[in-house]
């Protein structure tokens, strides 16, 4: 869902997964932690505002080996026409979405 936030900005779901050195790892997760809900290992989900996901994207931009490190994001604006399936134990999040 769409929520509209005080200063009339938008909020958007993110999936996040990530590939990264075992050195930058500790770091990586601690940052994502304050923005998203995690998953399980190497993913991150959650509502965010367009202002925190680029500041989340900054902070992680300065921890990360480009020439070795991987992020992906994935970008919903709605989760209107979204379903989350799971095979075997749950790990970590919150009870949101996908």
């Amino acid at each position: 869902m769409n929520h509209l936030l005080a200063c009339g900005e938008v909020e958007m779901f993110v999936i996040m997964v990530y590939d990264i050195g075992v050195k930058r790892v500790q770091k990586v997760l601690k940052i994502s932690r304050k923005y998203l809900y995690w998953v399980q290992n190497s993913v991150f989900e959650g509502e965010i505002s367009d202002a925190n996901f680029t500041k989340l994207k900054a902070e992680l931009k300065k921890k990360t080996d480009e020439s070795y490190d991987s992020i992906l994001f994935y970008t919903f604006r709605t989760t209107k026409y979204s379903a989350r399936e799971n095979i075997g134990i749950v790990k970590g999040g919150q009870d949101l979405f996908l």
